[in-house]
């Protein structure tokens, strides 16, 4: 199935996992095939799909199941257990997807990739860990589980505080040929979850997985630079990017370019952790390929697909 339009799509693990919520996985569930209404479009549009998804939540319950058994059970390096989110997710997502296009008689098959991120050994990033994981925390608590724990934990929002660990860059995701060639056939892939397992070269050149985390935005953009994609959309859990977020002089953002995002994120717009990374991945992608960013929530997937809805960056 050749086709001109090729997107890349994001799932937040926070849009499949609201911090409102649980996790359970029926709630997982329920989320994963509400978000996969939206993909339905871009199905019936004839586009070429790659998805990727976030797994913070996720690899969050893993390592507090860790903590949990580690005296009854050996802990799982924090690598394996984004392997484990990967498949666990991609399940969820194939299954749910793969039901859709029975209901509506598409053919079209759906795979999903244990995906390996490359990154350097000597990343700063490895020792200075940043990215947020897991559920958030009141004040208190988060300094109840430092102390028991020994976390290192971070205020994500004004009194809200999440675990952190490392995220280094990603340089290169192995089996990117082979995802780009499923994408140009038609099938439907799920590759780099939450991030990709990020792993780097020893001095004999084997590879080696690392204890940490890769921000699943920028692996997104990655991937749409790598298949060519003319669209990225981002699905997080707010409808639109905001300048003077959360105060008296909120605006809300629907259209925008390049350089004026760019310009928002020096003047310190975007909160770290949360809005910050995606709008880096937007640029990274405008820049290298893409030719428009849509940001937006689960429940505005249709509506942004027709342009009444979400934030839309052009490039410029």
């Amino acid at each position: 199935m050749a086709n001109s339009r090729t997107v890349m799509i994001a799932l937040g693990g926070n849009a499949l996992s609201p911090k409102s919520e649980a996790g359970t996985i029926t709630e997982q569930f329920r989320h994963t095939k509400s978000s996969l209404k939206g993909v339905m479009h871009f199905v019936r549009a004839n586009y070429n799909i790659c998805i990727t998804h976030g797994n913070g939540p996720q690899v969050g319950a893993e390592l507090s199941r860790n903590e949990i058994a580690a005296e009854k059970i050996p802990p799982l390096p924090l690598g394996i257990l984004v392997a484990n989110t990967q498949g666990a997710m991609g399940y969820m997502i194939q299954q749910s997807l793969q039901n859709a296009l029975y209901s509506e008689d598409s053919n079209r098959e759906v795979v999903s990739f244990i995906s390996q991120m490359k990154v350097n050994g000597n990343d700063p990033a490895i020792g200075n860990p940043s990215k947020f994981i897991g559920v958030s925390y009141t004040n208190d608590k988060a300094r109840k589980y430092m102390s028991k724990y020994g976390w290192e934990m971070r205020e994500q929002e004004p009194g809200l505080w999440r675990r952190v660990v490392p995220s280094p860059d990603p340089l290169y995701i192995f089996n990117g040929k082979s995802i780009k060639h499923l994408v140009d056939f038609g099938t439907i892939v799920i590759a780099g979850g939450g991030g990709g397992i990020p792993a780097y070269n020893l001095e004999d050149g084997s590879l080696e997985g690392l204890d940490g985390v890769i921000d699943k935005d920028m692996t997104a953009a990655l991937l749409g630079r790598i298949i060519k994609a003319q669209e990225l959309f981002i699905i997080t859990d707010v409808d639109n990017i905001y300048l003077n977020f959360k105060t008296d002089s909120q605006e809300i953002i629907r259209n925008t370019t390049a350089k004026d995002v760019d310009q928002w994120l020096k003047d310190g717009q975007f909160w770290r952790g949360t809005m910050e990374p995606k709008i880096k991945a937007a640029l990274y992608f405008l820049n290298h390929h893409g030719k428009e960013v849509i940001i937006t929530s689960i429940e505005n997937i249709e509506k942004a697909i027709q342009k009444k809805a979400g934030t839309r960056i052009l490039k410029n």
